[in-house]
């Protein structure tokens, strides 16, 4: 009873292995910074016709080394064993790629967060509200004590401030939400474990997305990597990056984590 109910859950959530995982974070963060290296070269005056040649160019081949050692490691644990088919026509089905719930709210959050970044932000940086949330996020969040110190230094903000604090609220939201969830994400990484066993089991997993989750709290969220950037980075793709879609990268990070590690438990 409990295993069916599991394996309709899956069929709807569609959670992500590893392998998957990766994939889908490279793309996300190429086309990212793919966005704000267009938005950079429209503002210094370029060409769109050469712009998009340009950085089109890099983001495919980025993109594409990204994709093969990923589909490299994923192989590497061999395709999925399933009745009713070969198993490369499972693995390559188009309903793996489609995003579940807490993916289709990210990528929402990621979009808004960006069109606040590139779009609004400057224009918006000194309404009453903008300052109220940029002091909500300052008690919040360490990190932004040293990203406005960064910033004063180098004697710039255009809205870089205002940015941060908004997509970290956009990430302390997703979080949340993310969490409220993470029992049904833990039962359907047992699942895909069973279908296809991975190299890296969950215990394995879970420590690896625990790292990385604490080095980026270290660096982002206390603020560890901004004095060490040049005021140079703020103002190119780096500072875009971090000030903008890293948060969010962050709270993905933390639950992927955290649902591994509720999935390396047994089931009750």
């Amino acid at each position: 009873m409990r295993g069916s109910r599991w394996r309709s859950l899956a069929a709807k959530s569609r959670f992500m292995g590893i392998a998957r995982l990766l994939a889908k974070g490279w793309l996300l963060f190429c086309i990212v910074a793919a966005g704000h290296a267009l938005h950079l070269a429209l503002a210094s005056g370029m060409t769109a016709g050469s712009a998009l040649l340009a950085i089109g160019v890099c983001v495919i081949l980025f993109a594409a080394m990204g994709l093969l050692f990923v589909g490299g490691f994923g192989v590497s644990g061999g395709l999925p064993q399933s009745q009713g088919g070969t198993p490369l026509a499972i693995w390559t089905r188009p309903h793996h790629l489609l995003p579940g719930f807490n993916e289709i709210v990210f990528l929402l959050f990621v979009a808004l967060g960006f069109a606040m970044q590139v779009a609004l932000a400057p224009q918006l940086m000194l309404f009453p509200a903008v300052h109220q949330l940029e002091a909500a996020m300052y008690f919040a969040v360490p990190g932004q004590h040293a990203l406005v110190r960064a910033l004063d230094t180098c004697n710039m903000d255009g809205g870089r401030v205002f940015s941060a604090a908004f997509n970290w609220l956009l990430a302390i939201v997703w979080l949340g939400s993310a969490l409220s969830r993470l029992k049904l994400q833990a039962g359907i990484i047992r699942l895909e474990m069973a279908g296809k066993p991975e190299i890296i089991g969950p215990s394995l997993r879970a420590l690896i997305f625990g790292i990385v989750a604490m080095v980026g709290t270290q660096f982002l969220y206390l603020g560890s990597a901004f004095p060490l950037l040049g005021c140079s980075a703020f103002a190119d793709i780096t500072g875009a990056l971090l000030t903008g879609l890293a948060p969010l990268m962050l709270a993905y990070l933390i639950v992927a984590g955290m649902a591994s590690l509720l999935a390396s438990a047994p089931e009750k």
